[in-house]
């Protein structure tokens, strides 16, 4: 995984970059909770969609609740950027809606719009 940081508006946001799935399961996701605060000092992150395991994405996995809730306690907040286009669900598109509507984490198309959502909350 390679880390890149920048800055906005005076908040520290690390992009997490990798060829593989960050985001696997709850333990995958505290670890990089903990690299991104512990190791770059930053409490705000953007992952590629493609970094996230597929069955986040499935809502009655369930995984995405417990991986969000870990976030959401831990005080990180989120942007997973790629195209959603290609999910049908009904569930999944209110959730991201919601999400969006929020503070914490964030579905967005670009690695811009997430710094930008990330900078403002």
């Amino acid at each position: 995984m390679n880390i890149r940081k920048t800055e906005q508006k005076g908040v520290l946001i690390a992009i997490a970059e990798s060829g593989e799935k960050l985001i696997t399961d709850v333990q995958s996701a505290l670890d990089l909770i903990a690299t991104i605060y512990y190791d770059n000092g930053s409490k705000r992150v953007v992952v590629e969609k493609d970094a996230v395991a597929d069955e986040f994405f499935i809502l009655s996995s369930g995984l995405a609740g417990e991986i969000l809730q870990k976030f959401v306690n831990y005080r990180m907040k989120l942007a997973i950027v790629g195209d959603y286009s290609q999910y049908t669900s009904k569930p999944l598109h209110d959730f991201i809606y919601e999400s969006n509507s929020g503070c914490n984490v964030f579905f967005v198309g670009t690695e811009d719009e997430a710094v930008q959502r990330l900078s403002q909350v």
